[in-house]
Order: structure tokens, then sequence, then C-alpha cells
């Protein structure tokens, strides 16, 4: 079996939220709306014995693509979106500040490089790599609110540590049956023209999105890029010569372990 196999799916990959989002927090305390009746509705218990009330967030989203749109209310899975804080108008402006830090710093896997064949390839000869990772969530308290996080793999640059790299590419590649390793080059393979023993790895890029108090899922504006440690390849060649013993019969003959190559 030869030629170029289509990667199966594998892992996930992010679509854009056709939406954009806008906070309204009309309801606040000292806000002029406060007589409105969908504010009477919306109530935001204090999280801890003593503790002052929330401030209900009623949600619009409307299309990206449109220019000055005609806002809806969205609607969120389980109650308002509340914040706690004295100001609650700009505590989801200092959140969008700073979310980008906080995602760096997220213990975030890059996700394990595979090859096949491994440790030992041929020289010549197709060599599968492919990434495993999935999307990664994290739940965190910042300035008071509990934010929630989704990194998700997107791209993947392969680093294989002859010189040459693949990627960005959105193909995280796949595994293949062994019977198919020396003869199917796939979307990720790699094939290596000299022998010796190579460093390879893979940097997997992450697209953020994050949620304050149950809202909707908010884009991060930049990507996480990490890098996997490296795995040591052996690419070996192959020789063929005729011989009159087996290993058994004469440890000595040509190609028995311990002996030169001829």
């Amino acid at each position: 079996m030869t030629g170029k196999s289509e990667p199966k799916s594998q892992g996930s990959v992010a679509t854009d939220d056709p939406n954009q989002y806008m906070a309204d927090t009309h309801c606040r305390a000292d806000g002029p709306d406060t007589k409105d009746p969908g504010c009477d509705a919306l109530e935001c218990p204090a999280t801890a014995p003593g503790g002052e009330e929330g401030t209900p967030v009623i949600w619009k989203e409307a299309p990206k693509a449109i220019t000055n749109p005609g806002w809806t209310d969205w609607i969120p899975v389980s109650g308002p979106t509340c914040l706690y804080d004295p100001e609650p108008e700009n505590v989801l402006p200092k959140i969008a500040a700073r979310i980008l830090t906080d995602f760096r710093q997220l213990p975030v896997n890059p996700g394990n490089l595979q090859a096949q064949p491994f440790p030992h390839t041929l020289k010549g000869g197709p060599t599968n790599f492919y990434t495993t990772t999935n999307d990664q969530t994290f739940d965190l308290t910042i300035l008071g609110q509990t934010v929630h996080l989704t990194a998700t793999p997107t791209n993947y640059t392969y680093t294989f540590g002859d010189g040459t790299t693949l990627g960005p590419t959105p193909a995280a590649g796949y595994s293949i049956p062994e019977t198919e390793w020396l003869n199917n080059q796939t979307r990720t393979s790699h094939i290596y023209t000299e022998t010796g023993n190579y460093q390879a790895a893979v940097t997997t890029s992450f697209t953020g999105t994050y949620s304050v108090n149950n809202g909707p899922p908010l884009p991060i504006n930049d990507t996480l890029d990490i890098t996997t440690p490296t795995k040591t390849i052996h690419v070996w060649k192959t020789e063929r010569a005729l011989v009159a013993d087996t290993c058994q019969e004469n440890p000595n003959s040509w190609g028995c372990p311990g002996t030169e190559s001829r």
C-alpha cells in the first residue's frame, strides 16, 4: 500500500464563535435603572455569610460580522452572571486586560509527540509523527470572580532535529498500523536523508476562551505556544549480504551483534 493518507479526526480543533458579547450592568445598585422590572427578577446572593450581594450582569450577543448590530439577550445556562465587586462595571475590563497573562501562566500540557517507527527509523523512509493532545480547562479566581478558561490546541509546528520543520499546521497527525510504516507517507511524516541521532519536538499552539461567573465564552486575543520535551530519533540505514551461517552457528558472522559491518 503506497501513497498519502488523509488524517483522521483526532483531538479538538477550535471553531470561531460567530457571536460577539457585551455586558450590561444597568441593574447595579447605584444604577439609573434599578426600578426596571427585569432587574427585580435577577438575584445575586452573597457567596459567604455576611458578604455583600452581587450585581447581575445582563449579557448581550450579536453576530461579529455586523457593524453596529442590534443586540439581543444572551440566555445563560443557569441564571444571570453575578459580579461581586464594588465597581462591577470595571471588573470585566480589568479581567480582560490581564487574562492573557493568566493564560500564559497556566500548566497547559502541550501533548505527547509520537513517532512511528520509534526509537529507531530508517534513512530514506517515512517516519510518521503525530501529537496526542486535547482541550484543557481551568477554574481560576481573578479579582474575586470565578473564571473558567478553556485552552484548545489549534496548530502544531514539528521540529525534526535535522534542520527541517513542518508547520504551523492544523494537522495533529494520527497513528497508522505497523504494516504501513515503511511505505505510507502521511501529512505529518518526515524523511531523514542521513543516519544519526536527532532530537525531535513539537510546539503546540493553543487558543483560549474564558467565561466570568458562568457568562458567555470570551476570546483571549493571542495564542499560547508550548514545546514538548525532545525525543531522540535514531536513524539507521539497511544493508544486505549473503551469509552462510546463523549467529548461533557463528557469532562472528556478518550482521551478528558485536560485529562490524563490511
